[in-house]
Protein backbone atom coordinates (compact mmCIF):
# COMPACT_ATOMS: atom_id res chain seq x y z
CA UNK A 1 0.00 0.00 0.00
CA UNK A 2 1.34 3.61 -0.71
CA UNK A 3 1.20 5.62 2.09
CA UNK A 4 0.03 9.47 1.14
CA UNK A 5 1.25 12.23 3.09
CA UNK A 6 1.18 16.29 2.77
CA UNK A 7 4.62 16.39 3.49
CA UNK A 8 8.17 14.31 3.62
CA UNK A 9 11.51 14.49 4.85
CA UNK A 10 13.69 12.78 3.97
CA UNK A 11 17.03 12.25 6.27
CA UNK A 12 16.90 12.80 10.04
CA UNK A 13 19.33 15.52 10.55
CA UNK A 14 18.93 19.18 12.45
CA UNK A 15 17.74 20.31 8.43
CA UNK A 16 14.02 18.19 8.67
CA UNK A 17 14.15 18.65 11.70
CA UNK A 18 13.86 22.80 11.93
CA UNK A 19 11.57 22.40 8.61
CA UNK A 20 9.46 20.02 10.07
CA UNK A 21 8.98 21.54 13.46
CA UNK A 22 8.10 25.03 11.54
CA UNK A 23 5.88 23.09 9.23
CA UNK A 24 3.91 21.59 12.10
CA UNK A 25 3.20 24.74 14.37
CA UNK A 26 2.84 26.55 10.85
CA UNK A 27 -0.09 23.51 9.34
CA UNK A 28 -0.71 21.30 12.60
CA UNK A 29 -3.61 19.75 10.02
CA UNK A 30 -0.87 18.38 7.70
CA UNK A 31 0.33 14.61 7.44
CA UNK A 32 3.98 15.29 7.96
CA UNK A 33 6.44 11.52 7.51
CA UNK A 34 10.48 11.55 7.98
CA UNK A 35 12.75 9.19 6.88
CA UNK A 36 15.98 8.08 8.00
CA UNK A 37 18.34 5.63 6.65
CA UNK A 38 20.01 5.02 9.87
CA UNK A 39 18.91 3.83 13.26
CA UNK A 40 18.35 6.84 14.65
CA UNK A 41 18.28 10.10 14.16
CA UNK A 42 20.69 13.05 14.31
CA UNK A 43 23.78 10.11 13.61
CA UNK A 44 25.40 12.09 10.74
CA UNK A 45 26.65 15.41 10.29
CA UNK A 46 24.20 16.68 12.89
CA UNK A 47 25.86 14.47 15.41
CA UNK A 48 27.63 16.20 18.58
CA UNK A 49 31.19 13.98 17.16
CA UNK A 50 30.43 14.78 13.50
CA UNK A 51 30.67 18.55 14.26
CA UNK A 52 32.31 21.80 15.69
CA UNK A 53 29.28 23.07 17.28
CA UNK A 54 30.22 26.35 17.24
CA UNK A 55 27.26 28.05 16.67
CA UNK A 56 28.61 30.03 13.60
CA UNK A 57 27.23 33.74 14.33
CA UNK A 58 30.86 35.03 12.40
CA UNK A 59 32.32 36.16 15.91
CA UNK A 60 35.41 33.67 15.21
CA UNK A 61 35.47 32.67 11.44
CA UNK A 62 37.80 34.73 9.81
CA UNK A 63 37.34 33.50 6.24
CA UNK A 64 33.39 35.23 6.33
CA UNK A 65 35.68 38.17 6.22
CA UNK A 66 38.22 38.10 3.82
CA UNK A 67 40.74 41.08 2.93
CA UNK A 68 40.21 42.70 -0.59
CA UNK A 69 43.09 43.09 -2.41
CA UNK A 70 43.47 46.94 -1.80
CA UNK A 71 43.61 46.27 1.76
CA UNK A 72 39.95 46.91 2.83
CA UNK A 73 37.39 44.49 4.71
CA UNK A 74 33.73 44.17 4.58
CA UNK A 75 31.47 43.04 7.06
CA UNK A 76 28.48 42.18 4.92
CA UNK A 77 29.06 38.71 5.13
CA UNK A 78 30.00 38.42 8.57
CA UNK A 79 26.99 40.61 9.68
CA UNK A 80 24.75 38.56 7.51
CA UNK A 81 25.85 35.12 8.83
CA UNK A 82 25.26 36.70 12.56
CA UNK A 83 21.62 37.63 11.52
CA UNK A 84 21.14 34.25 10.03
CA UNK A 85 22.09 32.41 13.88
CA UNK A 86 20.30 35.25 15.66
CA UNK A 87 17.46 33.58 14.35
CA UNK A 88 18.02 30.64 15.19
CA UNK A 89 18.91 31.57 18.57
CA UNK A 90 15.21 33.71 18.55
CA UNK A 91 13.22 30.35 17.30
CA UNK A 92 15.21 27.81 19.99
CA UNK A 93 13.72 30.67 22.78
CA UNK A 94 10.52 30.06 22.11
CA UNK A 95 10.28 26.53 21.77
CA UNK A 96 11.97 26.23 25.40
CA UNK A 97 9.28 29.08 26.38
CA UNK A 98 7.06 26.91 25.02
CA UNK A 99 8.57 23.60 26.36
CA UNK A 100 9.08 22.17 23.02
CA UNK A 101 12.94 22.12 24.06
CA UNK A 102 14.36 20.97 27.05
CA UNK A 103 16.63 23.37 29.41
CA UNK A 104 18.58 25.13 26.85
CA UNK A 105 21.96 23.83 28.81
CA UNK A 106 21.40 20.31 27.38
CA UNK A 107 22.01 21.78 23.81
CA UNK A 108 23.29 25.19 24.03
CA UNK A 109 25.91 26.87 26.29
CA UNK A 110 27.63 30.04 26.56
CA UNK A 111 31.52 29.45 24.94
CA UNK A 112 33.73 33.14 24.64
CA UNK A 113 34.71 32.78 20.52
CA UNK A 114 38.16 33.72 20.02
CA UNK A 115 41.04 34.31 17.11
CA UNK A 116 44.62 33.65 18.16
CA UNK A 117 46.90 34.92 15.11
CA UNK A 118 50.80 35.26 14.73
CA UNK A 119 53.07 36.69 12.18
CA UNK A 120 52.59 41.04 11.28
CA UNK A 121 50.98 40.28 8.66
CA UNK A 122 48.16 38.37 10.35
CA UNK A 123 48.29 40.65 13.49
CA UNK A 124 47.69 43.60 11.20
CA UNK A 125 44.62 42.04 9.34
CA UNK A 126 42.94 40.53 12.88
CA UNK A 127 43.81 44.60 14.12
CA UNK A 128 41.65 45.74 11.18
CA UNK A 129 39.16 43.46 11.61
CA UNK A 130 38.36 44.31 14.83
CA UNK A 131 38.01 47.98 14.45
CA UNK A 132 35.52 47.32 11.51
CA UNK A 133 33.34 45.21 13.50
CA UNK A 134 33.86 46.81 16.97
CA UNK A 135 31.17 49.60 15.21
CA UNK A 136 28.56 46.72 14.27
CA UNK A 137 26.11 46.65 16.89
CA UNK A 138 25.78 42.96 16.60
CA UNK A 139 29.47 42.47 17.32
CA UNK A 140 28.59 44.51 20.32
CA UNK A 141 31.38 43.27 23.00
CA UNK A 142 34.29 42.50 21.30
CA UNK A 143 37.80 43.00 22.18
CA UNK A 144 41.45 42.84 21.27
CA UNK A 145 44.63 42.88 22.67
CA UNK A 146 48.60 41.79 21.59
CA UNK A 147 49.11 41.57 25.58
CA UNK A 148 50.48 38.11 26.41
CA UNK A 149 49.00 38.19 29.94
CA UNK A 150 45.31 39.63 28.64
CA UNK A 151 45.79 36.53 26.00
CA UNK A 152 46.32 34.48 29.20
CA UNK A 153 43.27 35.54 31.39
CA UNK A 154 40.79 34.63 28.54
CA UNK A 155 42.77 31.49 27.48
CA UNK A 156 45.64 30.21 29.66
CA UNK A 157 46.47 27.21 27.11
CA UNK A 158 47.53 29.09 24.48
CA UNK A 159 50.06 31.36 26.30
CA UNK A 160 51.71 28.79 28.99
CA UNK A 161 55.14 28.03 27.93
CA UNK A 162 54.64 30.41 24.85
CA UNK A 163 58.67 31.09 24.02
CA UNK A 164 59.17 34.89 23.23
CA UNK A 165 60.77 36.02 19.92
CA UNK A 166 60.33 38.41 17.80
CA UNK A 167 56.89 37.28 16.00
CA UNK A 168 54.20 39.22 17.31
CA UNK A 169 50.51 37.66 18.35
CA UNK A 170 47.20 39.45 18.71
CA UNK A 171 43.76 37.18 19.88
CA UNK A 172 40.13 38.97 19.66
CA UNK A 173 37.23 37.34 22.18
CA UNK A 174 33.52 37.67 21.87
CA UNK A 175 32.13 36.68 25.75
CA UNK A 176 28.84 36.14 23.81
CA UNK A 177 29.87 33.11 21.99
CA UNK A 178 28.06 29.89 22.01
CA UNK A 179 28.73 25.91 21.67
CA UNK A 180 26.02 24.27 20.40
CA UNK A 181 25.16 20.57 20.41
CA UNK A 182 23.13 19.76 17.52
CA UNK A 183 22.58 16.25 18.28
CA UNK A 184 21.08 16.72 20.79
CA UNK A 185 18.97 19.71 19.58
CA UNK A 186 17.88 17.37 16.73
CA UNK A 187 17.05 14.89 18.90
CA UNK A 188 14.45 16.93 20.80
CA UNK A 189 13.38 18.30 17.97
CA UNK A 190 11.99 15.00 16.66
CA UNK A 191 10.86 13.83 20.29
CA UNK A 192 8.57 16.56 19.96
CA UNK A 193 7.55 15.93 16.51
CA UNK A 194 6.41 12.51 17.54
CA UNK A 195 4.39 13.71 19.83
CA UNK A 196 2.50 15.64 17.56
CA UNK A 197 1.58 12.98 15.77
CA UNK A 198 4.45 13.02 13.10
CA UNK A 199 5.82 9.76 12.29
CA UNK A 200 9.57 9.40 12.24
CA UNK A 201 10.43 6.55 10.39
CA UNK A 202 14.11 5.28 11.08
CA UNK A 203 15.55 2.28 9.26
CA UNK A 204 13.86 3.88 6.18
CA UNK A 205 16.35 4.61 3.16
CA UNK A 206 14.46 6.00 0.04
CA UNK A 207 15.85 4.80 -3.10
CA UNK A 208 13.93 6.53 -5.79
CA UNK A 209 11.49 9.75 -6.44
CA UNK A 210 9.46 9.95 -9.14
CA UNK A 211 7.02 12.95 -10.21
CA UNK A 212 3.48 11.85 -10.53
CA UNK A 213 0.97 13.28 -13.59
CA UNK A 214 -0.42 15.55 -10.74
CA UNK A 215 2.45 16.91 -9.98
CA UNK A 216 2.87 15.01 -6.38
CA UNK A 217 5.99 12.52 -5.75
CA UNK A 218 6.52 8.78 -5.34
CA UNK A 219 9.31 7.62 -2.92
CA UNK A 220 10.46 3.95 -3.14
CA UNK A 221 11.86 3.39 0.49
CA UNK A 222 13.75 0.03 1.64
CA UNK A 223 13.66 -1.17 5.08
CA UNK A 224 17.48 -1.42 6.19
CA UNK A 225 16.54 -3.08 9.21
CA UNK A 226 12.99 -5.00 10.15
CA UNK A 227 11.39 -2.95 8.00
CA UNK A 228 9.45 -3.48 5.38
CA UNK A 229 9.82 -1.88 1.95
CA UNK A 230 7.01 0.53 0.50
CA UNK A 231 6.02 3.96 -1.31
CA UNK A 232 5.02 7.56 -0.21
CA UNK A 233 2.93 9.47 -2.18
CA UNK A 234 3.47 12.96 -1.04
CA UNK A 235 2.72 16.29 -2.01
CA UNK A 236 5.97 18.20 -0.95
CA UNK A 237 9.09 16.44 -0.44
CA UNK A 238 12.52 18.21 1.20
CA UNK A 239 15.58 15.96 1.03
CA UNK A 240 17.85 16.80 4.33
CA UNK A 241 19.91 13.96 3.31
CA UNK A 242 23.19 15.33 3.63
CA UNK A 243 25.55 14.30 0.63
CA UNK A 244 22.90 11.64 -0.09
CA UNK A 245 20.79 14.88 -1.28
CA UNK A 246 22.35 15.08 -4.75
CA UNK A 247 22.19 11.30 -5.40
CA UNK A 248 18.31 11.35 -4.49
CA UNK A 249 17.83 14.67 -6.61
CA UNK A 250 19.50 13.35 -9.05
CA UNK A 251 17.29 10.38 -9.44
CA UNK A 252 14.32 12.53 -9.08
CA UNK A 253 15.04 13.92 -12.62
CA UNK A 254 14.20 17.24 -12.07
CA UNK A 255 16.51 19.73 -14.32
CA UNK A 256 17.64 21.92 -11.57
CA UNK A 257 20.18 19.76 -9.98
CA UNK A 258 21.89 19.56 -13.34
CA UNK A 259 25.63 20.80 -13.35
CA UNK A 260 25.76 19.70 -9.79
CA UNK A 261 28.62 17.60 -8.03
CA UNK A 262 30.30 17.18 -4.82
CA UNK A 263 33.41 16.09 -3.27
CA UNK A 264 33.58 14.59 -0.03
CA UNK A 265 35.85 15.48 2.73
CA UNK A 266 36.66 13.63 5.86
CA UNK A 267 37.52 15.08 9.04
CA UNK A 268 38.95 13.79 12.02
CA UNK A 269 39.74 15.86 15.86
CA UNK A 270 42.38 15.72 18.62
CA UNK A 271 40.02 15.22 21.50
CA UNK A 272 40.96 15.05 25.50
CA UNK A 273 38.36 15.06 28.56
CA UNK A 274 41.43 15.55 31.24
CA UNK A 275 40.15 17.39 33.51
CA UNK A 276 43.39 19.23 34.32
CA UNK A 277 43.49 20.15 31.01
CA UNK A 278 40.11 21.05 29.98
CA UNK A 279 39.63 23.10 33.20
CA UNK A 280 41.96 25.77 31.72
CA UNK A 281 39.94 26.72 28.42
CA UNK A 282 37.04 27.65 28.34
CA UNK A 283 36.71 29.02 24.46
CA UNK A 284 36.80 28.26 20.82
CA UNK A 285 39.61 30.03 18.98
CA UNK A 286 40.16 30.12 15.49
CA UNK A 287 43.30 31.07 13.08
CA UNK A 288 44.03 31.41 9.89
CA UNK A 289 43.50 28.17 7.30
CA UNK A 290 47.02 27.34 5.91
CA UNK A 291 47.47 27.83 2.29
CA UNK A 292 45.60 26.07 -0.17
CA UNK A 293 43.49 24.54 2.75
CA UNK A 294 39.63 24.93 2.26
CA UNK A 295 37.80 27.33 4.80
CA UNK A 296 36.54 24.09 6.62
CA UNK A 297 39.62 23.24 7.98
CA UNK A 298 40.52 26.25 9.56
CA UNK A 299 42.41 24.83 12.89
CA UNK A 300 40.54 25.87 15.92
CA UNK A 301 40.94 24.76 19.69
CA UNK A 302 37.17 24.13 21.09
CA UNK A 303 35.30 23.56 24.35
CA UNK A 304 32.73 21.37 23.65
CA UNK A 305 30.23 20.49 26.21
CA UNK A 306 28.16 16.96 25.10
CA UNK A 307 25.82 15.14 27.04
CA UNK A 308 26.67 17.35 30.36
CA UNK A 309 30.46 16.28 29.31
CA UNK A 310 32.95 19.06 28.79
CA UNK A 311 36.08 17.99 26.52
CA UNK A 312 38.44 19.78 24.12
CA UNK A 313 38.64 19.38 20.48
CA UNK A 314 41.49 20.51 18.41
CA UNK A 315 41.50 20.15 14.40
CA UNK A 316 39.81 19.35 12.14
CA UNK A 317 42.65 17.59 10.35
CA UNK A 318 41.33 16.61 6.77
CA UNK A 319 40.78 12.58 5.66
CA UNK A 320 39.79 11.45 1.72
CA UNK A 321 36.87 8.82 1.60
CA UNK A 322 34.57 7.93 -1.29
CA UNK A 323 31.90 8.30 0.83
CA UNK A 324 29.43 10.71 0.67
CA UNK A 325 28.18 10.19 4.24
CA UNK A 326 29.64 8.59 7.42
CA UNK A 327 27.68 6.05 6.65
CA UNK A 328 28.10 5.88 3.02
CA UNK A 329 29.12 3.85 0.01
CA UNK A 330 32.40 3.65 -1.45
CA UNK A 331 30.89 3.84 -4.75
CA UNK A 332 28.70 7.74 -4.10
CA UNK A 333 32.10 9.55 -5.60
CA UNK A 334 31.81 7.54 -8.94
CA UNK A 335 27.86 7.11 -9.31
CA UNK A 336 27.10 10.93 -8.91
CA UNK A 337 29.06 11.34 -12.43
CA UNK A 338 26.60 12.26 -15.51
CA UNK A 339 27.15 13.68 -18.71
CA UNK A 340 25.76 17.52 -17.19
CA UNK A 341 28.13 17.21 -14.20
CA UNK A 342 31.25 15.56 -15.50
CA UNK A 343 33.53 18.81 -17.06
CA UNK A 344 32.18 21.44 -14.32
CA UNK A 345 33.98 18.38 -11.30
CA UNK A 346 37.10 17.88 -14.06
CA UNK A 347 37.39 21.59 -14.10
CA UNK A 348 37.37 22.12 -9.88
CA UNK A 349 40.03 19.19 -9.75
CA UNK A 350 42.19 21.59 -12.75
CA UNK A 351 41.95 25.06 -10.85
CA UNK A 352 42.65 23.35 -7.20
CA UNK A 353 45.63 21.94 -7.21
CA UNK A 354 45.81 23.54 -4.20
CA UNK A 355 43.34 21.75 -2.14
CA UNK A 356 44.70 18.68 -3.79
CA UNK A 357 48.46 19.32 -2.01
CA UNK A 358 46.64 20.24 1.12
CA UNK A 359 44.34 16.82 1.63
CA UNK A 360 48.08 14.81 0.38
CA UNK A 361 49.88 16.34 3.52
CA UNK A 362 47.36 16.00 5.77
CA UNK A 363 46.94 12.12 5.12
CA UNK A 364 50.38 11.77 5.51
CA UNK A 365 50.22 13.35 8.98
CA UNK A 366 50.48 10.83 12.05
CA UNK A 367 49.13 11.14 15.79
CA UNK A 368 52.31 12.96 16.83
CA UNK A 369 52.74 15.07 13.67
CA UNK A 370 48.87 16.61 14.36
CA UNK A 371 49.76 17.39 17.83
CA UNK A 372 52.50 19.02 16.75
CA UNK A 373 50.05 21.22 14.97
CA UNK A 374 48.28 21.76 18.11
CA UNK A 375 51.32 22.78 19.81
CA UNK A 376 51.17 25.86 17.45
CA UNK A 377 48.31 26.99 19.82
CA UNK A 378 48.96 24.89 22.72
CA UNK A 379 52.96 24.58 23.63
CA UNK A 380 52.30 22.34 26.00
CA UNK A 381 50.31 19.60 24.36
CA UNK A 382 51.82 15.75 25.32
CA UNK A 383 50.72 13.43 22.59
CA UNK A 384 49.72 10.97 25.45
CA UNK A 385 46.69 13.56 26.98
CA UNK A 386 45.05 13.44 23.25
CA UNK A 387 42.99 10.87 21.34
CA UNK A 388 41.84 10.68 17.64
CA UNK A 389 38.45 10.91 16.78
CA UNK A 390 36.81 10.56 13.46
CA UNK A 391 34.40 13.60 12.40
CA UNK A 392 31.84 13.34 10.20
CA UNK A 393 31.85 13.59 6.18
CA UNK A 394 31.13 16.96 4.10
CA UNK A 395 30.31 17.08 0.75
CA UNK A 396 31.36 20.05 -0.63
CA UNK A 397 29.20 21.55 -3.64
CA UNK A 398 30.95 21.35 -7.23
CA UNK A 399 28.84 23.45 -9.83
CA UNK A 400 28.74 24.72 -13.36
CA UNK A 401 30.16 28.25 -14.11
CA UNK A 402 29.60 29.94 -16.84
CA UNK A 403 32.63 32.22 -16.98
CA UNK A 404 35.48 28.74 -15.40
CA UNK A 405 33.49 26.12 -16.37
CA UNK A 406 33.24 24.57 -12.75
CA UNK A 407 33.28 25.98 -9.32
CA UNK A 408 34.16 24.80 -5.78
CA UNK A 409 31.60 26.12 -3.10
CA UNK A 410 32.15 26.24 0.84
CA UNK A 411 28.61 26.94 2.25
CA UNK A 412 25.44 25.39 1.74
CA UNK A 413 22.79 25.86 -1.26
CA UNK A 414 19.20 25.10 -1.41
CA UNK A 415 18.22 23.44 -4.49
CA UNK A 416 14.10 23.66 -5.80
CA UNK A 417 12.22 22.71 -8.82
CA UNK A 418 10.81 25.35 -10.37
CA UNK A 419 7.34 24.22 -8.73
CA UNK A 420 8.38 24.43 -5.35
CA UNK A 421 7.40 20.63 -5.01
CA UNK A 422 10.70 19.59 -3.63
CA UNK A 423 14.08 21.07 -2.74
CA UNK A 424 17.08 19.68 -1.35
CA UNK A 425 19.90 20.99 0.48
CA UNK A 426 23.82 20.53 -0.78
CA UNK A 427 26.86 21.87 0.85
CA UNK A 428 28.12 22.09 4.46
CA UNK A 429 29.06 24.76 6.86
CA UNK A 430 27.66 26.97 8.24
CA UNK A 431 24.75 24.78 7.61
CA UNK A 432 23.54 23.42 10.46
CA UNK A 433 23.88 26.55 12.67
CA UNK A 434 21.94 28.51 10.02
CA UNK A 435 19.14 26.07 9.55
CA UNK A 436 16.37 28.39 10.70
CA UNK A 437 17.20 30.67 7.84
CA UNK A 438 17.35 28.56 5.31
CA UNK A 439 14.20 26.99 6.13
CA UNK A 440 12.42 30.16 6.25
CA UNK A 441 13.71 30.64 2.90
CA UNK A 442 13.00 27.67 1.64
CA UNK A 443 9.05 28.19 3.15
CA UNK A 444 8.89 31.25 0.07
CA UNK A 445 10.43 29.84 -2.41
CA UNK A 446 8.29 26.29 -2.28
CA UNK A 447 5.04 27.84 -0.36
CA UNK A 448 4.38 31.63 -1.46
CA UNK A 449 0.92 31.36 -1.24
CA UNK A 450 0.83 30.20 2.17
CA UNK A 451 3.12 32.99 3.40
CA UNK A 452 0.54 35.63 4.10
CA UNK A 453 -1.15 33.41 6.61
CA UNK A 454 1.75 32.11 8.19
CA UNK A 455 3.39 35.26 8.77
CA UNK A 456 1.77 36.14 11.64
CA UNK A 457 2.64 32.92 13.81
CA UNK A 458 6.35 33.41 12.50
CA UNK A 459 6.81 36.64 13.54
CA UNK A 460 5.82 35.32 17.10
CA UNK A 461 8.43 32.01 17.15
CA UNK A 462 11.13 35.05 15.86
CA UNK A 463 10.90 37.99 16.43
CA UNK A 464 13.08 39.83 14.04
CA UNK A 465 11.23 37.61 11.37
CA UNK A 466 11.34 40.00 7.90
CA UNK A 467 13.58 42.31 9.41
CA UNK A 468 17.29 43.07 10.23
CA UNK A 469 18.87 43.64 13.88
CA UNK A 470 22.47 45.16 12.95
CA UNK A 471 20.78 48.12 11.47
CA UNK A 472 18.75 48.64 14.99
CA UNK A 473 21.56 48.85 17.42
CA UNK A 474 18.62 49.54 20.38
CA UNK A 475 16.03 46.99 19.14
CA UNK A 476 19.35 44.47 18.35
CA UNK A 477 20.55 44.83 22.18
CA UNK A 478 16.29 44.01 23.16
CA UNK A 479 15.49 40.97 21.02
CA UNK A 480 19.83 39.56 21.54
CA UNK A 481 19.34 40.34 25.02
CA UNK A 482 15.87 38.26 25.62
CA UNK A 483 17.45 35.19 23.90
CA UNK A 484 20.47 35.04 25.87
CA UNK A 485 18.18 35.51 29.40
CA UNK A 486 16.03 32.65 28.29
CA UNK A 487 18.69 30.72 27.00
CA UNK A 488 20.83 31.10 29.57
CA UNK A 489 23.72 32.54 27.93
CA UNK A 490 26.30 34.06 30.52
CA UNK A 491 29.60 34.25 29.64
Amino acid sequence: MTEDVDVLLIGGGIMSATLGTLLKDLQPDWKIVVCERLSDVAMESSNAWNNAGTGHAALCELNYMPQGPDGTLDPAKAIAINEQFQQSRQLWSTLVEEGVLDAPSTFINATPHMNFVRGEKDVEYLRKRYEVLKKEPLFAGIEYSEDSRVIHQWAPLLMKQRLKSDQPFAATRVPSGTDVDFGALTRQLFAHLKDSGVEVATNCEVRKLKRQKDGAWLATYRGTVGRTPGTIRAKFVFVGAGGWALKLLQRSGIPEIKGYGVFPIGGQWLKTSNPAIVAQHRAKVYSQASVGAPPMSVPHLDTRVVDGETSLLFGPFATFSPKFLKNGSVLDIVTQVRAHNLWPMLKVAIDNPSLLRYLVGELLKNHSKKVDSLRTFMPTAKDEDWELLNAGQRAQVMKRDPKKGGVLQFGTEVVTAEDGSIAGLLGASPGASTAVSIMLGLLKTCFPERMPEWEGRLKELIPSYGETLNPRPEVAREITGETAQVLALTA
